[in-house]
Protein backbone atom coordinates (compact mmCIF):
# COMPACT_ATOMS: atom_id res chain seq x y z
CA UNK A 1 0.00 0.00 0.00
CA UNK A 2 2.90 2.49 0.85
CA UNK A 3 4.60 1.80 -2.72
CA UNK A 4 0.97 2.53 -4.82
CA UNK A 5 0.67 5.94 -2.33
CA UNK A 6 4.32 6.66 -3.22
CA UNK A 7 3.89 5.88 -6.79
CA UNK A 8 0.87 7.77 -7.03
CA UNK A 9 1.94 11.15 -5.36
CA UNK A 10 4.86 10.77 -8.28
CA UNK A 11 2.43 10.68 -10.72
CA UNK A 12 0.62 13.37 -9.33
CA UNK A 13 3.75 15.38 -8.88
CA UNK A 14 5.00 15.18 -12.69
CA UNK A 15 1.18 16.22 -13.35
CA UNK A 16 1.07 19.13 -11.62
CA UNK A 17 4.55 20.35 -13.13
CA UNK A 18 3.17 18.93 -16.71
CA UNK A 19 -0.21 21.19 -16.75
CA UNK A 20 1.94 24.20 -15.68
CA UNK A 21 3.81 23.66 -19.71
CA UNK A 22 0.68 22.52 -20.99
CA UNK A 23 -1.09 25.59 -19.81
CA UNK A 24 1.52 27.72 -21.91
CA UNK A 25 1.71 25.23 -24.72
CA UNK A 26 0.99 27.13 -28.07
CA UNK A 27 -1.94 26.30 -30.34
CA UNK A 28 0.40 24.74 -32.99
CA UNK A 29 2.17 22.77 -30.99
CA UNK A 30 -1.02 21.27 -28.88
CA UNK A 31 -2.69 20.25 -32.66
CA UNK A 32 1.11 18.90 -33.72
CA UNK A 33 0.75 16.60 -30.91
CA UNK A 34 -3.04 15.35 -31.75
CA UNK A 35 -2.22 14.62 -35.26
CA UNK A 36 1.30 12.87 -34.64
CA UNK A 37 -0.77 10.75 -31.58
CA UNK A 38 -3.20 9.68 -34.37
CA UNK A 39 -0.65 9.07 -36.83
CA UNK A 40 0.78 6.89 -34.48
CA UNK A 41 -2.51 4.92 -33.58
CA UNK A 42 -2.78 4.42 -37.43
CA UNK A 43 0.49 2.74 -37.86
CA UNK A 44 0.37 0.91 -35.26
CA UNK A 45 -3.14 -0.20 -35.22
CA UNK A 46 -2.03 -3.97 -36.11
CA UNK A 47 0.20 -3.72 -32.30
CA UNK A 48 -3.05 -2.17 -30.97
CA UNK A 49 -5.31 -4.93 -32.01
CA UNK A 50 -3.20 -7.57 -30.66
CA UNK A 51 -2.53 -5.86 -27.50
CA UNK A 52 -6.22 -5.52 -27.17
CA UNK A 53 -6.92 -9.55 -27.96
CA UNK A 54 -5.16 -10.38 -25.07
CA UNK A 55 -7.74 -8.23 -22.69
CA UNK A 56 -10.22 -9.73 -24.76
CA UNK A 57 -8.94 -13.34 -24.60
CA UNK A 58 -8.62 -12.44 -20.35
CA UNK A 59 -12.16 -10.72 -19.87
CA UNK A 60 -13.92 -13.78 -21.42
CA UNK A 61 -12.29 -16.43 -19.75
CA UNK A 62 -13.09 -13.95 -16.31
CA UNK A 63 -16.35 -14.26 -17.71
CA UNK A 64 -17.39 -10.35 -17.92
CA UNK A 65 -20.54 -9.78 -19.80
CA UNK A 66 -21.55 -9.64 -23.56
CA UNK A 67 -22.16 -5.74 -23.11
CA UNK A 68 -18.56 -5.41 -21.06
CA UNK A 69 -16.50 -7.57 -24.02
CA UNK A 70 -18.32 -5.34 -26.66
CA UNK A 71 -17.13 -2.35 -24.87
CA UNK A 72 -13.43 -3.45 -24.80
CA UNK A 73 -13.05 -4.72 -27.92
CA UNK A 74 -11.08 -2.97 -30.73
CA UNK A 75 -11.30 -3.06 -34.20
CA UNK A 76 -9.88 -1.46 -37.36
CA UNK A 77 -13.00 0.70 -37.58
CA UNK A 78 -12.91 2.08 -33.68
CA UNK A 79 -9.12 2.27 -34.10
CA UNK A 80 -9.95 4.86 -37.27
CA UNK A 81 -12.70 6.52 -34.85
CA UNK A 82 -10.21 7.13 -32.35
CA UNK A 83 -7.80 8.74 -34.95
CA UNK A 84 -10.42 10.42 -36.94
CA UNK A 85 -11.09 11.88 -33.01
CA UNK A 86 -8.06 13.28 -32.72
CA UNK A 87 -7.81 14.78 -35.64
CA UNK A 88 -11.31 16.55 -35.59
CA UNK A 89 -9.84 17.84 -32.07
CA UNK A 90 -6.67 19.17 -33.88
CA UNK A 91 -9.65 21.21 -36.34
CA UNK A 92 -11.08 22.78 -33.65
CA UNK A 93 -10.77 26.53 -32.42
CA UNK A 94 -8.89 26.75 -29.30
CA UNK A 95 -10.83 27.70 -26.05
CA UNK A 96 -7.39 28.70 -24.04
CA UNK A 97 -7.25 32.30 -23.68
CA UNK A 98 -10.47 33.26 -24.85
CA UNK A 99 -11.41 36.74 -23.87
CA UNK A 100 -15.28 37.25 -23.97
CA UNK A 101 -18.00 39.52 -22.17
CA UNK A 102 -15.78 42.54 -21.83
CA UNK A 103 -17.48 45.55 -20.75
CA UNK A 104 -16.69 49.22 -19.60
CA UNK A 105 -17.89 49.96 -15.91
CA UNK A 106 -18.38 53.65 -14.88
CA UNK A 107 -15.06 53.55 -13.16
CA UNK A 108 -13.51 53.31 -16.61
CA UNK A 109 -12.09 49.72 -16.11
CA UNK A 110 -12.85 46.89 -18.33
CA UNK A 111 -13.99 43.87 -17.01
CA UNK A 112 -14.18 40.08 -19.09
CA UNK A 113 -13.21 36.83 -18.77
CA UNK A 114 -10.76 34.62 -19.88
CA UNK A 115 -10.95 30.45 -20.74
CA UNK A 116 -7.74 28.83 -19.33
CA UNK A 117 -7.42 25.14 -18.19
CA UNK A 118 -8.90 23.29 -15.41
CA UNK A 119 -4.98 22.22 -14.33
CA UNK A 120 -4.92 18.25 -13.37
CA UNK A 121 -8.20 15.80 -14.42
CA UNK A 122 -8.39 12.47 -13.24
CA UNK A 123 -9.95 10.13 -15.66
CA UNK A 124 -11.16 6.66 -14.09
CA UNK A 125 -12.54 4.50 -16.27
CA UNK A 126 -13.75 1.05 -17.11
CA UNK A 127 -13.38 -1.51 -20.58
CA UNK A 128 -13.32 1.22 -23.08
CA UNK A 129 -9.86 1.58 -24.19
CA UNK A 130 -10.95 4.17 -26.78
CA UNK A 131 -11.35 6.69 -23.78
CA UNK A 132 -7.78 6.83 -23.52
CA UNK A 133 -6.85 8.53 -26.67
CA UNK A 134 -10.46 10.77 -26.38
CA UNK A 135 -9.29 11.45 -23.10
CA UNK A 136 -5.56 12.57 -24.26
CA UNK A 137 -6.67 14.41 -27.16
CA UNK A 138 -9.20 16.67 -25.26
CA UNK A 139 -6.87 17.29 -22.32
CA UNK A 140 -3.75 17.97 -24.52
CA UNK A 141 -5.86 20.62 -26.61
CA UNK A 142 -7.57 22.28 -23.39
CA UNK A 143 -4.50 23.01 -21.86
CA UNK A 144 -4.97 20.33 -19.21
CA UNK A 145 -2.62 17.42 -18.02
CA UNK A 146 -4.67 14.11 -17.42
CA UNK A 147 -3.90 11.01 -14.89
CA UNK A 148 -5.60 8.11 -16.78
CA UNK A 149 -6.92 4.78 -14.96
CA UNK A 150 -8.08 2.52 -16.93
CA UNK A 151 -10.02 -1.05 -15.42
CA UNK A 152 -7.72 -3.57 -15.43
CA UNK A 153 -9.31 -5.74 -18.00
CA UNK A 154 -7.96 -3.35 -20.56
CA UNK A 155 -4.35 -2.81 -19.49
CA UNK A 156 -2.70 -4.01 -22.18
CA UNK A 157 -4.79 -1.91 -24.60
CA UNK A 158 -4.47 0.48 -22.77
CA UNK A 159 -0.90 0.95 -22.05
CA UNK A 160 -0.47 0.03 -26.22
CA UNK A 161 -2.69 3.76 -27.03
CA UNK A 162 -0.59 5.38 -24.17
CA UNK A 163 3.16 4.23 -25.96
CA UNK A 164 1.17 6.34 -28.81
CA UNK A 165 0.25 9.21 -27.18
CA UNK A 166 3.86 9.52 -25.35
CA UNK A 167 5.16 9.17 -28.87
CA UNK A 168 2.61 12.66 -30.12
CA UNK A 169 4.06 14.20 -27.63
CA UNK A 170 7.65 13.95 -27.64
CA UNK A 171 7.50 14.79 -31.32
CA UNK A 172 6.02 17.77 -30.45
CA UNK A 173 7.84 18.66 -27.76
CA UNK A 174 5.66 18.67 -25.15
CA UNK A 175 6.00 16.40 -21.83
CA UNK A 176 5.19 13.20 -21.69
CA UNK A 177 4.07 13.12 -18.25
CA UNK A 178 1.14 15.17 -19.33
CA UNK A 179 -0.79 12.20 -19.97
CA UNK A 180 0.14 9.66 -17.73
CA UNK A 181 -1.89 6.01 -17.48
CA UNK A 182 -1.66 4.47 -14.28
CA UNK A 183 0.53 1.17 -14.63
CA UNK A 184 -0.73 -0.86 -11.44
CA UNK A 185 -4.40 -2.82 -11.64
CA UNK A 186 -4.28 -2.32 -7.95
CA UNK A 187 -7.98 -0.53 -7.20
CA UNK A 188 -5.84 1.35 -4.09
CA UNK A 189 -4.59 3.78 -6.83
CA UNK A 190 -8.33 4.72 -7.62
CA UNK A 191 -8.18 5.80 -3.56
CA UNK A 192 -5.43 7.46 -4.22
CA UNK A 193 -6.21 9.45 -6.78
CA UNK A 194 -9.44 10.64 -6.18
CA UNK A 195 -8.35 12.01 -2.78
CA UNK A 196 -5.08 13.53 -4.66
CA UNK A 197 -6.40 16.90 -3.47
CA UNK A 198 -2.75 18.87 -4.21
CA UNK A 199 -2.13 17.33 -7.68
CA UNK A 200 -5.71 16.57 -8.77
CA UNK A 201 -8.26 19.52 -9.57
CA UNK A 202 -11.25 17.35 -11.29
CA UNK A 203 -12.04 13.38 -11.54
CA UNK A 204 -13.57 12.42 -13.88
CA UNK A 205 -15.56 8.32 -13.96
CA UNK A 206 -16.63 6.81 -16.71
CA UNK A 207 -18.14 3.34 -16.28
CA UNK A 208 -20.73 1.59 -14.62
CA UNK A 209 -23.14 2.64 -11.59
CA UNK A 210 -20.94 0.94 -8.96
CA UNK A 211 -17.48 2.70 -9.94
CA UNK A 212 -19.55 6.31 -10.62
CA UNK A 213 -21.06 5.95 -6.77
CA UNK A 214 -17.89 4.63 -5.30
CA UNK A 215 -16.16 7.52 -6.99
CA UNK A 216 -18.86 10.29 -6.13
CA UNK A 217 -18.93 9.08 -2.18
CA UNK A 218 -14.93 8.86 -2.05
CA UNK A 219 -13.68 11.77 -3.87
CA UNK A 220 -12.43 14.86 -2.20
CA UNK A 221 -12.16 16.59 -5.63
CA UNK A 222 -14.93 17.91 -7.93
CA UNK A 223 -16.74 15.36 -10.05
CA UNK A 224 -18.18 15.13 -13.32
CA UNK A 225 -20.68 12.47 -14.15
CA UNK A 226 -23.50 10.99 -14.84
CA UNK A 227 -24.94 8.01 -13.28
CA UNK A 228 -27.43 6.27 -15.14
CA UNK A 229 -28.54 6.36 -18.83
CA UNK A 230 -32.13 5.76 -18.86
CA UNK A 231 -33.02 7.50 -21.98
CA UNK A 232 -36.36 7.87 -23.72
CA UNK A 233 -38.32 7.95 -27.01
CA UNK A 234 -41.74 9.54 -26.91
CA UNK A 235 -43.50 8.57 -29.87
CA UNK A 236 -46.17 11.76 -30.24
CA UNK A 237 -49.53 10.96 -32.17
CA UNK A 238 -48.74 13.62 -34.53
CA UNK A 239 -45.16 11.71 -35.44
CA UNK A 240 -44.41 10.16 -39.05
CA UNK A 241 -44.82 6.73 -38.63
CA UNK A 242 -42.02 5.57 -40.50
CA UNK A 243 -39.84 8.46 -39.62
CA UNK A 244 -40.60 7.18 -35.83
CA UNK A 245 -39.89 2.89 -36.85
CA UNK A 246 -36.54 4.07 -37.87
CA UNK A 247 -35.63 6.37 -35.17
CA UNK A 248 -37.00 3.95 -32.20
CA UNK A 249 -35.10 1.07 -33.81
CA UNK A 250 -32.00 2.76 -33.97
CA UNK A 251 -32.11 4.31 -30.60
CA UNK A 252 -32.57 0.90 -29.05
CA UNK A 253 -30.77 -1.82 -31.23
CA UNK A 254 -27.65 0.48 -33.12
CA UNK A 255 -25.76 -0.81 -29.65
CA UNK A 256 -26.93 -2.32 -26.95
CA UNK A 257 -24.47 -1.76 -23.95
CA UNK A 258 -24.24 2.11 -24.54
CA UNK A 259 -25.65 5.24 -22.20
CA UNK A 260 -27.36 6.62 -25.15
CA UNK A 261 -29.19 3.82 -26.01
CA UNK A 262 -32.84 3.93 -25.06
CA UNK A 263 -34.34 2.28 -22.42
CA UNK A 264 -37.87 3.12 -22.40
CA UNK A 265 -40.52 3.35 -25.63
CA UNK A 266 -43.36 5.87 -24.76
CA UNK A 267 -45.58 5.83 -27.58
CA UNK A 268 -49.13 8.06 -27.47
CA UNK A 269 -52.03 6.08 -27.49
CA UNK A 270 -53.61 7.56 -30.52
CA UNK A 271 -51.58 5.97 -32.81
CA UNK A 272 -50.01 3.16 -30.96
CA UNK A 273 -51.58 0.62 -32.76
CA UNK A 274 -50.44 2.14 -36.11
CA UNK A 275 -46.70 2.23 -34.47
CA UNK A 276 -46.06 -0.67 -32.12
CA UNK A 277 -47.19 -4.48 -33.78
CA UNK A 278 -44.58 -2.74 -36.57
CA UNK A 279 -42.02 -1.81 -34.70
CA UNK A 280 -42.00 -4.57 -32.13
CA UNK A 281 -41.78 -7.21 -35.07
CA UNK A 282 -38.02 -5.79 -35.91
CA UNK A 283 -37.28 -5.61 -32.12
CA UNK A 284 -38.32 -9.35 -31.71
CA UNK A 285 -36.74 -9.99 -34.94
CA UNK A 286 -33.68 -8.54 -33.52
CA UNK A 287 -33.93 -10.75 -30.32
CA UNK A 288 -35.00 -7.61 -28.31
CA UNK A 289 -37.07 -8.82 -25.15
CA UNK A 290 -40.18 -6.25 -24.35
CA UNK A 291 -41.96 -5.57 -21.47
CA UNK A 292 -44.82 -3.36 -21.90
CA UNK A 293 -47.43 -2.21 -19.44
CA UNK A 294 -51.40 -3.40 -20.28
CA UNK A 295 -52.35 -1.07 -23.27
CA UNK A 296 -48.63 -2.27 -25.39
CA UNK A 297 -49.25 -5.69 -24.86
CA UNK A 298 -52.49 -5.67 -25.99
CA UNK A 299 -51.38 -5.10 -29.21
CA UNK A 300 -48.08 -6.79 -28.73
CA UNK A 301 -48.74 -10.63 -27.50
CA UNK A 302 -45.15 -11.27 -27.45
CA UNK A 303 -44.53 -8.97 -24.68
CA UNK A 304 -44.51 -9.67 -21.11
CA UNK A 305 -45.75 -7.44 -18.06
CA UNK A 306 -43.49 -4.61 -17.54
CA UNK A 307 -42.95 -4.00 -13.48
CA UNK A 308 -41.96 -0.79 -11.93
CA UNK A 309 -38.78 -1.40 -11.56
CA UNK A 310 -38.68 -1.68 -15.23
CA UNK A 311 -39.16 1.91 -15.68
CA UNK A 312 -36.35 2.46 -13.22
CA UNK A 313 -33.90 0.11 -15.26
CA UNK A 314 -30.78 1.12 -17.49
CA UNK A 315 -30.78 -2.50 -19.68
CA UNK A 316 -27.52 -2.15 -21.57
CA UNK A 317 -28.66 -5.06 -23.00
CA UNK A 318 -31.47 -6.41 -25.86
CA UNK A 319 -34.35 -5.17 -23.27
CA UNK A 320 -36.93 -2.56 -23.72
CA UNK A 321 -39.61 -1.07 -21.52
CA UNK A 322 -42.89 0.42 -24.11
CA UNK A 323 -46.04 2.52 -22.36
CA UNK A 324 -48.54 3.39 -23.90
CA UNK A 325 -49.31 7.28 -22.44
CA UNK A 326 -52.94 9.13 -23.17
CA UNK A 327 -50.46 12.56 -24.47
CA UNK A 328 -47.28 14.66 -24.23
CA UNK A 329 -47.98 15.86 -20.39
CA UNK A 330 -48.36 12.26 -19.48
CA UNK A 331 -45.03 11.52 -21.51
CA UNK A 332 -43.39 14.51 -20.11
CA UNK A 333 -44.37 13.12 -16.68
CA UNK A 334 -43.23 9.55 -16.63
CA UNK A 335 -39.36 11.18 -17.93
CA UNK A 336 -39.46 13.85 -15.44
CA UNK A 337 -40.05 10.76 -12.86
CA UNK A 338 -38.05 7.80 -14.45
CA UNK A 339 -35.78 9.56 -16.26
CA UNK A 340 -31.81 9.72 -15.35
CA UNK A 341 -31.65 13.59 -17.04
CA UNK A 342 -29.47 12.00 -19.60
CA UNK A 343 -30.88 12.00 -23.42
CA UNK A 344 -34.48 11.88 -24.42
CA UNK A 345 -36.30 12.48 -27.70
CA UNK A 346 -39.77 12.98 -29.33
CA UNK A 347 -40.46 11.81 -32.83
CA UNK A 348 -43.51 14.28 -33.74
CA UNK A 349 -44.38 16.92 -36.55
CA UNK A 350 -45.90 19.64 -34.64
CA UNK A 351 -43.85 22.30 -33.81
CA UNK A 352 -45.32 23.41 -30.50
CA UNK A 353 -45.25 20.11 -29.00
CA UNK A 354 -41.45 19.76 -29.88
CA UNK A 355 -40.82 22.90 -28.18
CA UNK A 356 -42.68 22.00 -25.05
CA UNK A 357 -40.46 18.85 -25.04
CA UNK A 358 -37.26 21.32 -25.85
CA UNK A 359 -38.18 23.35 -22.90
CA UNK A 360 -39.74 20.82 -19.96
CA UNK A 361 -37.65 18.16 -20.23
CA UNK A 362 -34.94 18.62 -17.83
CA UNK A 363 -32.04 16.51 -19.52
CA UNK A 364 -28.40 16.80 -20.50
CA UNK A 365 -29.55 16.06 -23.95
CA UNK A 366 -33.18 16.97 -25.40
CA UNK A 367 -33.94 15.79 -29.33
CA UNK A 368 -36.63 16.25 -31.53
CA UNK A 369 -36.71 13.45 -34.72
CA UNK A 370 -33.84 12.07 -33.98
CA UNK A 371 -32.00 9.02 -32.29
CA UNK A 372 -30.61 9.54 -28.73
CA UNK A 373 -27.59 7.41 -30.27
CA UNK A 374 -26.91 10.94 -31.67
CA UNK A 375 -25.41 11.94 -27.96
CA UNK A 376 -22.24 11.87 -28.21
CA UNK A 377 -19.12 14.19 -28.26
CA UNK A 378 -18.04 12.93 -31.86
CA UNK A 379 -21.28 13.58 -33.53
CA UNK A 380 -21.85 16.91 -31.16
CA UNK A 381 -18.90 17.96 -33.56
CA UNK A 382 -16.73 17.97 -30.05
CA UNK A 383 -14.36 15.83 -31.59
CA UNK A 384 -14.41 13.64 -28.76
CA UNK A 385 -16.08 13.37 -25.20
CA UNK A 386 -14.31 13.24 -21.76
CA UNK A 387 -17.98 11.62 -20.63
CA UNK A 388 -21.30 12.91 -20.24
CA UNK A 389 -22.29 15.11 -17.15
CA UNK A 390 -25.98 14.99 -16.02
CA UNK A 391 -25.14 17.92 -13.15
CA UNK A 392 -26.25 21.38 -13.74
CA UNK A 393 -22.88 22.90 -12.33
CA UNK A 394 -20.15 23.56 -14.86
CA UNK A 395 -20.85 21.30 -17.65
CA UNK A 396 -23.72 19.26 -18.97
CA UNK A 397 -23.93 17.16 -21.53
CA UNK A 398 -21.31 15.66 -23.53
CA UNK A 399 -17.89 17.04 -21.94
CA UNK A 400 -15.49 18.48 -24.77
CA UNK A 401 -12.72 21.17 -24.88
CA UNK A 402 -14.97 23.70 -23.14
CA UNK A 403 -16.31 21.48 -20.04
CA UNK A 404 -12.49 21.18 -19.61
CA UNK A 405 -11.72 24.81 -18.64
CA UNK A 406 -12.74 26.71 -16.89
CA UNK A 407 -13.23 31.12 -16.70
CA UNK A 408 -11.41 33.43 -14.62
CA UNK A 409 -12.66 37.07 -14.52
CA UNK A 410 -9.57 39.78 -16.09
CA UNK A 411 -9.88 43.63 -15.83
CA UNK A 412 -8.35 46.05 -17.43
CA UNK A 413 -7.42 49.44 -16.19
CA UNK A 414 -5.49 52.57 -17.18
CA UNK A 415 -4.64 53.58 -13.52
CA UNK A 416 -7.66 53.52 -12.08
CA UNK A 417 -8.14 53.73 -8.41
CA UNK A 418 -11.35 52.84 -5.81
CA UNK A 419 -12.29 55.61 -4.06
Amino acid sequence: MEDIKQYMKSVGQQARAAARLMAQAETAVKNKALLAIAEAILKDSASLITANAKDVASAKGHGLDDASIDRLTLTEKSIRSMAEGLQQIAQLADPIGEISDMKYRPSGIQVGKMRVPLGVIGIIYESRPNVTADAAGLCLKSGNAAILRGGSEAIHSNQAIAACVHAGLKFAGLPETAVQVVNTTDRAAVGELITMKDYVDVIVPRGGKELIERISAEARIPVIKHLHGICHVYIDDEADIDKAIRIADNAKTHRYGVCNAMESLLVNANIADKVLPALCKIYLDKGVELRGDDAARKLVAQMITATEEDWHTEYLAAILSIRVVADLDEAIAHIDKYGSQHTDSIVTENYTKAMRFLREVDSSSVMVNASTRFADGFEYGLGAEIGISTDKIHARGPVGLEGLTSQKYIVLGSGQIRV
